[in-house]
């Protein structure tokens, strides 16, 4: 073994302080361990030096030495005249009260402090600091952080007390009082109290509805990488969620209704009842687009169920008879981009002569002035205060759904006379239809322009609008000319170039009709189809996904009638041993099983795969055991088809009525109508 390189007695020895050679004056001489650590651990172990720090260290000798000379004394900073005041700090310094400067007020601005006169002269130094005396010494001041008294009371407090910044008691009254929080406790009595803060308070002609709560079940499925390509999730069995949300807040739009007193001031119209405000504030203007007082209604026909849109113009004399013969032209055009009227009629409703118009109704829809424009009207907390900047996309998709409703409204000899930010609704994903379309025509039947000029006033419209949201600016503030230069700067030339055609009257002997518009614009129309061929593409694969869900159902509709019929306990066919006993089996085999312990199982893809094989009747076998596990059946899926079908077709003759009848349209009361017949 190679021999160790080191005398191991070396490390045994106690280290001490180093001692210096050649003198004997160490018992003057104070420790560096105490200048440095503030003690020596080796005080008690033989340690030569002193370790009394209130004794005072000699005067070094002033005999003339080197100035690099080991025998010269250890360097000691000089300590303070004042004998009470200790030179070096103790290991418990760190637990010491905290530091309060002193106040101004306690020393003199003029006078130097203690501090300031032990600063030597300096010596051949700059005129500019040549009386270092005099500069003063930067001293913390006190500061007053209680926002209860003033500044005069503060002064006068002891400057003595201790000062903690991370005290909040006196500035705890400015704070402000912390959001409700409905998710952190299970006390849910200040939800009342704070929905204000999300909901708009009730108004004149407006109810506010507290929206249902979608979210709280919201599915979030596992990360996708997270899954095998065999592997699916329980909602890859049905639609999207952000499609089943948008569908979901539609249908509770459709179904929203009024309730209170707002109800019962609501009068039935015509045909149409359950009347319910559409509009989003209560306050009305005269200077309209069409010169009334309009309110807009979300109403129900009595002949047909279906949800119908109402506007209101408010205070209109009929003087003539023919006043509404516009409509039936209108209600002729069928169009993806504009709102087709349905009727037109007078009512005194309301104590007045009022003029109602019947339009199409699309839940959730919005104007394109409350979209792009949403601080340019007075509006509930639900909109935003920021302006919705439209891209150049979104603006040629608006402008080829624009010209695809004009070119049916002109080539039916008519004009749309609408084309404001005010009367085009988003009813989808930049999906714009034309509303409103026909009104003015009633209006000013007996003042009504020749149809070449009313169409030409189409195009000039038409081109404000898409310089109003081309430069985010509304239409009651825009400026023509500047708006112009300020759209060519920040767009495309092609899209100037088209605005300045509409806003142009057209140039002898050609014509401005839309076919040469459409002609101009023919590679973003080609885009526009194209996008909305994708869009129809992606909402044809969810329907066919629930086509197949709709399977599913039928045959679970026929389960649930099939199953539990008491009226046929002592028939022999529905017997604990005919057919009709192994579909019982095989609810409790596909809905009710249970694991090892007891536990029920809810597996979605083993109810589906179940159904699906039974829905097609597949030769697999499967073992069907009783509650009572005293009875087992081994039947393949095409059996128990065969069985569905020959249980379900004697409830069908024993109904009366052939195949039964479906549930009246919007009734939900189950009345039944020979004439219909459903499909199982």
């Amino acid at each position: 073994m190679a021999t160790t390189r080191y005398n191991s007695n070396d490390f045994r020895r106690q280290l001490g302080s180093p001692r210096p050679k050649g003198r004997a004056d160490t018992k003057d001489t104070l420790c560096r361990n105490i200048l440095i650590y503030g003690h020596c651990r080796y005080e008690d172990a033989g340690c030569a030096f002193n370790h009394d720090q209130t004794k005072k260290s000699p005067k070094p000798d002033t005999t003339t030495r080197k100035t690099l000379n080991v025998d010269s004394a250890p360097f000691t900073p000089a300590v303070s005249s004042q004998p009470s005041k200790k030179t070096f700090s103790s290991s418990h310094a760190a637990s010491a009260a905290v530091f309060t400067p002193r106040a101004t007020a306690a020393t003199p601005t003029g006078t130097p402090t203690a501090q300031e006169t032990d600063i030597p002269p300096a010596a051949n130094t700059p005129s500019a600091f040549s009386n270092i005396a005099a500069i003063r010494e930067f001293t913390p001041q006190q500061q007053n952080y209680d926002l209860t008294t003033n500044g005069a009371a503060a002064a006068t407090q002891d400057a003595s007390l201790n000062y903690d910044p991370f005290t909040m008691n006196s500035v705890a009254s400015a704070l402000p009082a912390a959001q409700y929080n409905p998710y952190a406790s299970t006390d849910h009595t200040g939800l009342v109290a704070h929905g204000g803060a999300y909901f708009p308070s009730a108004q004149a002609g407006y109810q506010s509805l507290i929206p249902p709560s979608f979210h709280l079940y919201a599915p979030i499925g596992p990360y996708r990488e997270d899954l095998q390509p065999w592997q699916r999730s329980t909602y890859d069995f049905f639609m999207p969620e952000n499609l089943r949300l948008e569908l979901q807040n539609k249908s509770h739009a459709a179904l929203q209704t009024m309730t209170g007193t707002a109800a019962l001031q609501m009068p039935q119209v015509g045909n149409y009842h359950t009347l319910v405000t559409l509009d989003k504030t209560s306050n009305r203007k005269s200077s309209s687009l069409f010169g009334y007082v309009t309110w807009v209604y979300k109403a129900v026909s009595g002949k047909t169920s279906r949800l119908y849109s109402l506007r209101r113009l408010e205070g209109f004399t009929v003087s003539n008879d023919q006043i509404l013969r516009p409509v039936k032209e209108w209600k002729k055009i069928t169009n993806g981009n504009i709102v087709a009227m349905q009727d037109a009629f007078t009512t005194r409703a309301w104590g007045d002569s009022s003029l109602m118009f019947s339009f199409e109704y699309f839940p959730l829809a919005e104007t394109l002035m409350e979209h792009h424009f949403p601080n340019a009207q007075h509006k509930t907390s639900f909109r935003s205060n920021t302006n919705h900047q439209a891209s150049e996309t979104v603006l040629w998709s608006y402008i080829v759904q624009i010209s695809n409703a004009l070119n049916s409204i002109h080539s039916n000899g008519l004009a749309a006379r609408c084309i404001d930010a005010t009367k085009i609704i988003i009813t989808g994903k930049n999906h714009i239809r034309l509303s409103s379309c026909g009104i003015l025509d009633v209006i000013n039947y007996e003042k009504s322009k020749p149809m070449a000029e009313l169409q030409e006033e189409d195009f000039v419209a038409f081109g404000k609008l898409i310089v109003s949201l081309a430069t985010n600016t509304p239409p009651t503030g825009l400026n023509l000319g500047k708006a112009i230069e300020q759209m060519g700067r920040n767009h495309s030339s092609t899209l100037k170039d088209m605005v300045l055609w509409l806003l142009n009257p057209p140039q002898a002997p050609g014509q401005k009709t839309v076919k040469n518009l459409v002609a101009g614009i023919n590679e973003h129309v080609m885009t526009a189809f194209d996008a909305q061929q994708r869009q129809s593409d992606m909402l044809y694969s969810e329907l066919y996904r629930e086509v197949e869900n709709g399977r599913v159902l039928r045959l679970l509709m026929k389960l649930a009638t099939i199953n539990e019929r008491t009226e046929y306990d002592k028939d022999a066919g529905w017997s604990e041993n005919g057919d009709r006993y192994m579909l019982k089996l095989f609810r409790d085999y596909v809905f009710h099983q249970v694991d090892a312990q007891g536990r029920p199982v809810l597996d979605p893809g083993h109810m589906l795969r179940c159904l699906s094989k039974l829905d097609v009747g597949t030769e697999e076998r499967i073992k069907l055991t009783s509650r009572d596990c005293e009875t087992d059946f081994l039947v393949t899926y095409k059996d128990l088809k065969g069985a569905v079908q020959s249980a379900f077709g004697e409830l069908l003759k024993g109904s009366g009525n052939g195949r039964g009848g479906p549930v009246a349209s919007g009734s939900g009361h189950g009345v039944h109508h020979p004439s219909h017949r459903d499909r199982f």
